[in-house]
């Protein structure tokens, strides 16, 4: 499992300079990125990328409502293999007749991403956790109706806003979840108050470690009240910081096993 940044996180910045903003990125540890709405920028993204060492794995887009040609062609162009719808609103998951439409446009999408070797996934918010289908959360209602090679990125901070627990969420969902985002505050709606990864409610390690078939976890601000930059840093650096204790634990238990 690697670490990634989702450079939503750093719209307003990357609005203003973003060949500077990708180097700054870099600067601070990240070695992958997720991109947003990536159609109008590959071009100055991908040098950008390429200039700094960067890759981006994942990436967001609207396939459901923009045109999917264009938007497989330039995660392509970037390198990107999963490509996540970011967004539906509320209203799309209040009945199972609705939720069943998004699958299957959704399933159409996945057999469109394989054309051109790319694979697709889907990324909550809350409301897909609020609304309860049948016994399930929308989610879970959606995941049980999608093909087999579409994948989840479970926004593991809007499950806990949507009164769920991200935990035992994920070990629900098995291994349909492949990336997900990493993000820590109060879980409430006020996204201002969210906080670096370690300092706020979301059981941060514990959601990683209950995620068994991750391949990304992805850092993410939707948004903060304090410097953005030093927002990222803190959290690469407690995620790191895990990750190393982590392994020197199990070193440690090796040897003692041997």
């Amino acid at each position: 499992m690697s670490y990634s940044l989702q450079l939503y996180t750093l719209r307003d910045a990357i609005g203003e300079d973003l060949p500077g903003t990708i180097k700054r990125v870099a600067e601070i540890g990240f070695t992958q990125v997720e991109p947003y709405n990536f159609v109008a920028t590959a071009s100055e993204l991908g040098r950008a990328l390429k200039e700094n060492g960067l890759t981006a794995p994942s990436g967001h887009a609207p396939l459901l409502s923009q045109d999917q040609d264009q938007i497989f062609a330039a995660a392509k162009e970037l390198g990107i293999t999963t490509v996540i719808d970011p967004f539906l609103p509320a209203e799309h998951w209040q009945s199972a007749e609705d939720i069943q439409a998004t699958a299957a446009k959704l399933n159409a999408a996945a057999k469109k991403g394989a054309e051109y070797g790319i694979r697709v996934g889907y990324h909550n918010h809350a409301w897909e956790l609020e609304s309860i289908i049948e016994g399930k959360t929308a989610l879970e209602y959606l995941e049980g109706l999608l093909d087999p090679e579409l994948v989840l990125e479970v926004d593991t901070y809007w499950v806990a806003v949507g009164g769920q627990d991200p935990v035992e969420l994920l070990a629900r969902l098995g291994d349909r979840v492949k990336l997900i985002h990493i993000k820590d505050g109060p879980a409430t709606t006020d996204t201002k108050a969210q906080q670096p990864a370690g300092q706020g409610t979301v059981p941060v390690l514990d959601v990683i470690a209950a995620a068994k078939s991750l391949e990304v976890g992805v850092v993410e601000f939707d948004d903060y009240s304090g410097d953005i930059f030093e927002g990222i840093t803190e959290s690469l650096a407690y995620l790191t910081a895990a990750a190393s204790a982590d392994a020197a634990g199990n070193q440690t238990a090796e040897g003692v096993q041997a």
